[in-house]
């Protein structure tokens, strides 16, 4: 097994302790939560780069990355849900775009066909980040000076998470053309 699979292995174990700590709720579990995700997170900018960089891409890779990302956001937000820091609406809505992309790409592939994450996704998947951290750390610094910029970001991703969905289907919509 190579390095960059060893890195995506190993935020798929940090999971577990990050969703502990956080369901705790206390700022002290929390913040430890929080610090979890930042690690989890470098490993998965890490595990692609080694990947690409490396010539290390495996399908158990591509397989597994994308999977482990889903795992480490969707915990956490479900668990934000528990905490009840989140409305679950924002995870619906989150949760709904990725099973609709992941069929979608599911039939792409079907039909030989790869189809490369957009701008928008990314966008996305920037903004969750941030925003799971922020919330995590109880929106810190921020929270001293009244400034929600945790909720501006859960708001952002959520709009983003509508967008990217329906530009991923729109830019791919030839995929569901019957031959």
């Amino acid at each position: 097994m190579n390095l960059a699979n060893r890195l995506t292995l190993l935020r798929v174990i940090m999971i577990p302790f990050f969703v502990f700590f956080l369901l705790k709720g206390d700022p002290t579990n929390m913040a430890i939560a929080g610090g979890i995700f930042i690690l989890a997170s470098i490993t998965d900018f890490l595990d692609g780069y080694i990947a690409r960089s490396r010539n290390l891409v495996t399908k158990f890779g591509k397989f597994m990355d994308p999977l482990a990302d889903k795992l480490l956001v969707m915990s956490a937000f479900i668990c934000l849900v528990e905490l009840q820091i989140v409305p679950s609406w924002i995870v619906i809505v989150i949760l709904a775009r990725e099973f609709i992309v992941s069929i979608f790409r599911a039939i792409a592939a079907s039909e030989g066909i790869v189809i490369a994450a957009g701008k928008l996704g990314k966008y996305k998947t920037t903004t969750q980040m941030i925003a799971i951290i922020l919330l995590c750390f109880g929106n810190f610094p921020f929270n001293s000076l009244n400034i929600p910029v945790d909720q501006f970001f859960l708001y952002l991703c959520a709009i983003l998470t509508i967008l990217s969905g329906l530009d991923y289907i729109l830019k791919n919509k030839e995929v569901l053309k019957e031959n």
